[in-house]
């Protein structure tokens, strides 16, 4: 894998700076106690108190609160919430459809600007962060703690070439098994139904999903203008884009963009669009990670 140069990392400087100061709390409380920022499941005695409760035959005598003891003669557990690490994988969709419009390939930049961003919250937030690119020239990154995993998910991103029609669902079962939060980072074309399958799953099973769909301002509103339009994934597939064509695409696209997010979010799932241009990174990165019910306006 080609090695990213000072570049790779300077385009990625001013979008770093940006999201510094964002955290990236749990959907829900964290499974596990291992020391971090979410709140842990588990019940136990750190500085973070939360109530008392009787003492119970079994209880540690350590969690006796021995001065209220000592005031009221009855002995009570102080309980509080503990706090324990999320890992993080992201999964950035390296297929051929992401590298549209071919001029620009805008969907592949926002993709790889929202991966570098989300990996360096959840890093900032004291969480291992990993990585798949699932394309062609697959790459993986295991949930890491280390302060340089940002600079190895910047090197991973700058390497990829998005290409191919590889199906996702595979790649992010493989991510899955890393346990944690996931990401999945996509335009969702061809791929929606069996990825839905994959993170109904995992919701059903306690996981916290993401899953940021990125699209093109070409694709909700192409050009007036009659075209010939192929599928990128398989060239072979063409259609022509006339005045009639134009319109029931646009009216089939709207549909299913609405049926995508209803199934998403019905599913559990914390179903996010990301459209090139609409709005600058770092708001669509708050975006993303701000607490369940608190919304931000483009």
């Amino acid at each position: 894998m080609p090695t990213a140069t000072i570049e790779s990392y300077d385009e990625y400087a001013t979008l770093l700076d940006a999201v510094r100061g964002i955290r990236w709390p749990a959907r829900s409380a964290v499974r596990g106690g291992i020391p971090g920022a979410h709140t842990s499941r588990l019940r136990g005695i750190s500085a973070e108190f939360t109530e008392y409760r009787p003492y119970r035959q079994g209880d540690d005598l350590k969690r006796i609160d021995w001065k209220l003891f000592a005031r009221s003669d009855r002995a009570y557990i102080r309980l509080s919430n503990d706090r324990a690490i999320l890992p993080t994988m992201i999964v950035l969709d390296a297929s051929a459809s992401m590298a549209f419009p071919v001029s620009s390939r805008a969907k592949w930049m926002l993709a790889a600007q929202i991966g570098v961003a989300l990996g360096a919250v959840a890093r900032n937030s004291g969480d291992p962060v990993g990585l798949v690119v699932a394309g062609e020239e697959p790459a993986l990154l295991a949930p890491r703690m280390r302060s340089s995993v940002t600079h190895e998910i910047i090197r991973a991103v700058s390497a990829a070439r998005p290409g191919g029609s590889e199906p996702l669902a595979p790649s992010v079962s493989i991510a899955a098994q890393y346990g944690g939060r996931l990401v999945v980072v996509s335009d969702l074309l061809g791929d929606a139904e069996e990825l839905l399958t994959v993170a109904s799953r995992l919701v059903a099973a306690g996981r916290e999903v993401h899953m940021v769909h990125v699209i093109a301002p070409e694709e909700i509103d192409p050009s007036r203008e009659a075209a010939m339009v192929s599928d990128p994934e398989a060239p072979s597939v063409r259609r022509a884009l006339t005045g009639d064509t134009r319109e029931q695409y646009v009216a089939a696209y709207a549909a299913w963009r609405d049926r995508i997010a209803h199934e998403f979010t019905e599913a559990g799932v914390a179903y996010s669009t990301a459209v090139v241009g609409e709005e600058t990174p770092d708001h669509l990165i708050r975006r993303i990670t701000a607490p369940r019910g608190m919304s931000l306006s483009a």
